[in-house]
């Protein structure tokens, strides 16, 4: 299983695809797999909640304007990466589903959710909501 920027380097350690999760995911369900989530508590109370859902996404919003600084942040980290292979990196994980998940976005974490619920891998989650 690759993950980050293995997911790009993998070739050139002459390694080759046995299956790609996101793609079979989406031969599946028609949805994109979500690479992850903020997940604030509902005990902080609503108006904490907003207020730091406002705060990540005006961070997004920056980093999405100012894509050419967090490649050169990216780079920093990076591991057999030149600096195209690092722009496709981050482009993975900035983009507009980070910005908002829109309708297919929520439906896709709401799939993911049940299906590992039916797998036994996680609890039923009966409440889902975004902020």
């Amino acid at each position: 299983l690759l993950i980050h920027e293995g997911q790009l380097t993998y070739a050139s350690h002459r390694l080759h695809k046995v299956a790609d999760l996101g793609q079979w995911w989406y031969e599946q369900k028609q949805l994109p797999l979500s690479l992850g989530g903020n997940i604030i508590r509902r005990d902080l109370g609503e108006s904490n909640m907003i207020e730091i859902a406002a705060i990540i996404h005006q961070s997004i919003e920056y980093s999405l304007s100012h894509r050419n600084e967090a490649v050169d942040y990216a780079l920093g980290f990076a591991r057999d990466m030149d600096r195209s292979l690092a722009d496709r990196f981050v482009g993975l994980y900035v983009n507009d589903y980070t910005l908002d998940y829109g309708p297919t976005g929520r439906r896709a974490v709401a799939e993911l959710l049940q299906c590992a619920s039916i797998a036994g891998l996680s609890p039923p989650c009966t409440e889902l909501s975004f902020v």
